[in-house]
């Protein structure tokens, strides 16, 4: 094994001819997606019992959450409490508590006392209910063929998703990871932000820092990607795992 890590760190000093994010950039450029069903929005049921999770409306209703995370939102960045603002806007606390959890769908004239007592636009109350929001359809098989530093060890890596959304703040990488007679060890993997696995075939043991974990199906693990990590021992191949790293973008 520490002839193979000693390979693998051979492996691993040659240039890049461009920087990881800008080739994950161009491949996800070409890459080809399968796309979803429109369908609108309806109330969610059940049969039996209450979903706490039902919506009581269709879009309104969205529009009206929208608006009371936002309002809610600002009052928290100001560090005033929903007394402090029902004194700035007249508007009495029960309404507010309604309005901030989207129970009720405020009138003009009450947007804009909340705009002018929490210094926003009252455009803003609308921002996330506008905004479009992405989603990343994938079929199975489809998973784009990404080079990451564990490419040249034989590990084989296929993006499951995807967000050119560049006002998030972390970024979110899905992998799905194969293993197989022609993959070296390499526990020796290091980068920014948090990683979490999900064991679909096979068994690996895999280290983190100074801890080993053999897993098997069904098995996950969840760390830390600044210290050393990687597959260590494989035992049974071929081994597959989904892989999920999240870091903060760059520019944040």
């Amino acid at each position: 094994m520490v002839k193979n890590m000693a390979k693998n760190l051979t492996k691993n000093t040659g240039k890049h001819r461009s920087s990881p994010a800008k080739q994950m950039q161009d491949d996800v450029a070409n890459w080809k997606l399968s796309e979803g069903e429109k369908a609108p929005l309806v109330a969610s049921k059940m049969i039996d019992g209450q979903d706490p999770y039902e919506l009581t409306g269709t879009r309104d209703k969205i529009l009206e959450v929208a608006i009371g995370r936002e309002v809610k939102a600002f009052r928290n960045k100001l560090g005033i409490n929903i007394s402090d603002l029902a004194a700035a806007t007249g508007i009495s606390i029960g309404m507010l508590s309604k309005i901030e959890n989207g129970m009720t769908s405020p009138s003009l004239t009450t947007l804009q006392a909340l705009s002018r007592a929490l210094s926003v636009p009252v455009t803003s109350f609308f921002r996330r209910f506008e905004e479009r929001r992405s989603a990343t359809f994938v079929k199975a098989g489809e998973g784009l063929a990404i080079e990451r530093r564990g490419t040249r060890n034989g590990h084989q890596y296929h993006l499951l998703g995807y967000s050119g959304d560049q006002s998030s703040r972390v970024v979110v990488e899905p992998y799905m990871i194969t293993l197989t007679k022609e993959s070296d060890v390499f526990p020796l993997f290091q980068h920014s932000g948090m990683e979490f696995l999900y064991m679909l075939e096979g068994k690996v043991v895999y280290r983190h820092a100074d801890m080993r974990y053999t897993m098997t199906p069904g098995d996950s693990l969840f760390f830390d990607a600044d210290a050393p990590h990687g597959p260590e021992e494989m035992i049974k191949l071929p081994i597959r795992f989904l892989s999920i790293i999240c870091y903060p973008r760059a520019d944040n």
